[in-house]
C-alpha cells in the first residue's frame, strides 16, 4: 500500500470516528444495554471500512495517537457515557484532565512496581497467572457489562468449579508463551 492509500484510509477512519463520537455525545442511547462506547465506535469503524476488528483496533489507536484533539474528545465521550451518565467513578470524573492523568500515571507506575516486586519474590509463573486472570476478568467485565470486581468473583467461582480444567489451561498457555519468547531469543 502506498502512502496516498494509507493517508486516505486514515482520513476515512478519522471521519468515521469523529462522526461516531459526535453521534454518541448527542445520543448515547445508540449504545444498547449499557454497552461499551469505545467498542461501539470500534465496531462501526470495522463495519463501515469493511476491515477486521483487529485492524480497526490498530487504526483507531493510530488515529487517536496522532490526533490529540480527537483523542481528548474520544476519552471525554467515554467518561461521559461510562462514568457520568451511569453514575460511576464520580470523584474521578470531577477531576481536571491534569489530575486524571496524574491519577492514571500513578496507578500505572504502582502496578508495574507491584508486578516487579512479585516477579522477584514469587517468580514468572505466578505473575503471569495473575496477569492472565486479571485480563480474563477484564474481558468478562467488558463483554457482559459488569464491573471488574464482579467479573473477578464470577471468574474465581468458575475456576473453583472447574479447577483442573482452568488450571491446566493457564499452565498450558504459560508454557506456550515461554516457548515462544525463549524461541525468539529472550530470557525469562
Amino acid at each position: 500500500m502506498d502512502s496516498s492509500d494509507e493517508n486516505e484510509i486514515l482520513k476515512i477512519g478519522k471521519e468515521i470516528i469523529l462522526q461516531q463520537v459526535n453521534n454518541l455525545v448527542t445520543n448515547p442511547s445508540v449504545i444498547k444495554q449499557n454497552g461499551c462506547a469505545a467498542c461501539h465506535i470500534l465496531f462501526e469503524l470495522a463495519n463501515k471500512m469493511q476491515i477486521s476488528e483487529l485492524d480497526a483496533t490498530d487504526l483507531l489507536s493510530q488515529i487517536l495517537l496522532h490526533d490529540p484533539n480527537l483523542n481528548d474528545a474520544f476519552v471525554e465521550m467515554v467518561e461521559d457515557i461510562h462514568m457520568k451518565r451511569r453514575m460511576m467513578a464520580i470523584p474521578f470524573v470531577l477531576k481536571s484532565r491534569n489530575a486524571k492523568d496524574k491519577c492514571i500515571d500513578s496507578n500505572f507506575k504502582n502496578f508495574l512496581e507491584e508486578k516487579s516486586s512479585e516477579l522477584v519474590n514469587y517468580g514468572y509463573d505466578l505473575v503471569l497467572r495473575k496477569l492472565l486472570i486479571s485480563a480474563i476478568a477484564l474481558e468478562i467485565a467488558q463483554n457482559i457489562g459488569i464491573d471488574c470486581h464482579a467479573a473477578m468473583e464470577e471468574l474465581y467461582h468458575h475456576m473453583r468449579k472447574n479447577d483442573d480444567q482452568t488450571n491446566s489451561a493457564l499452565i498450558e498457555f504459560g508454557a506456550r508463551l515461554r516457548r515462544k519468547v525463549v524461541g525468539q531469543g529472550y530470557h525469562l
